[in-house]
C-alpha cells in the first residue's frame, strides 16, 4: 500500500489536470484551480523548509568553525536580517523608501550585476573552447556566432557601411537571428516538450517511479 496509494493518487490527479485542459465545464475547473491553488501552497511550504535546511547547515558549519565559516556567518545574518525585516514592513515591503527596497537596490542588485559580469569571462572561455574549428559543424557556428556578435555592436555596422542595407552586418545578423536561429530554437522547444509530455505519461501510469524513495 505504500506504494499502490501515491501511484494511485498520482494517476488520479495527473488524468484531472490533462481533462480540465479539454473540459472547459466549471465541474472539472473548479477542482482544477482548487488543486493548482493547493500546489502553490506546497511550493511556498518547500521554500519554507529550504530557509530551514539552509539555517541548519550553515548554523551546523558555524558551530564546528568549518573552512570559510565567517561567510556562513554573513548568510545567516542576512538571510534572518531580510526576513525580519520584509516581515515587519507588511505587504509594501517593496514599495519606495522602504528598507526591504533599500536592501534590494543597494546590496542584492549590484551583487547580482557582479555575479553576471563574472560570468561573462567564463562564457568567453567556453566559447573559446567550443568555436575551435575541427569539422564544418563547428566552422558554420563559429561564423554565425561572430557575425551576430559583430552585427550588434556599432564596429559591425561601420565595417559593411560601403554596402547595401540588405546585405550589411545588421541585417545579415537580423536574418540569422529571425530565421535559422528561431527555426532551431522551435525545433529544441518541441523535443523538450515532447520529452516533458512522455515524463509526465510516465509518472501518471506508474512506469516513472523515482519519486517513491528513489524507486526506479
Amino acid at each position: 500500500m505504500k506504494r499502490e496509494v501515491p501511484l494511485l493518487i498520482t494517476a488520479v490527479i495527473g488524468l484531472f489536470m490533462i481533462l480540465s485542459f479539454f473540459v472547459p465545464h466549471q465541474v472539472v475547473s473548479v477542482p482544477a484551480d482548487f488543486l493548482q491553488q493547493c500546489a502553490i501552497v506546497v511550493v511556498a511550504f518547500g521554500y519554507v523548509l529550504g530557509g530551514a535546511n539552509v539555517l541548519r547547515v550553515n548554523f551546523d558549519g558555524i558551530a564546528r568553525r568549518q573552512e570559510h565559516w565567517p561567510y556562513k556567518v554573513v548568510l545567516v545574518v542576512s538571510l534572518l536580517g531580510t526576513v525580519v525585516i520584509g516581515a515587519v514592513e507588511g505587504e509594501g515591503f517593496l514599495d519606495p523608501g522602504t528598507r526591504s527596497r533599500w536592501i534590494y537596490d543597494h546590496l542584492y542588485s549590484p551583487m547580482s550585476a557582479t555575479m553576471f559580469a563574472l560570468l561573462a569571462f567564463f562564457i568567453a572561455s567556453a566559447a573559446f573552447r567550443a568555436f575551435r574549428i575541427r569539422t564544418v559543424e563547428a566552422a558554420v557556428l563559429a561564423a554565425a556566432a561572430l557575425i551576430v556578435m559583430l552585427g550588434r555592436v556599432p564596429i559591425g555596422n561601420a565595417l559593411t557601411a560601403a554596402l547595401p542595407d540588405a546585405i550589411g552586418l545588421p541585417a545579415v545578423q537580423e536574418w540569422i537571428m529571425d530565421v535559422p536561429q528561431n527555426a532551431a530554437k522551435r525545433a529544441i522547444l518541441m523535443g523538450a516538450a515532447l520529452g516533458v509530455m512522455a515524463t509526465g505519461l510516465r509518472v501518471i501510469l506508474g512506469i516513472e517511479r523515482s519519486y517513491l524513495s528513489g524507486e526506479d
